[in-house]
């Protein structure tokens, strides 16, 4: 498989990656009490997520495994917790 398409998946793999990030941050800074925190939070959760999706450092193959890894991760998460 290309290398592109591997970093288009990882990218679209961001999108839920990072913004799951975010509102688990504005739950670890404010807890479930949050208001309307995550607005702040979830954009820098993206851009994360994002950048980290097309950084040259990690072969795109590692890079769409940890995003699909912390998505799956933080939906378990929030089952148990929920």
């Amino acid at each position: 498989m290309p290398r592109w398409v591997i970093v288009a998946l990882a990218v679209v793999a961001a999108i839920p990656a990072g913004w799951e990030l975010g509102v688990a941050v504005a739950y670890l800074v404010a807890g479930p009490a949050m208001g309307v925190l995550p607005v702040l939070t979830i954009p820098f959760g993206l851009i994360a997520a994002v950048g980290f999706a097309l950084t040259p450092w990690v072969q795109p193959a590692t890079r769409l495994s940890i995003l699909v890894a912390g998505t799956v991760l933080f939906i378990l998460v929030s089952l148990v917790l929920a």
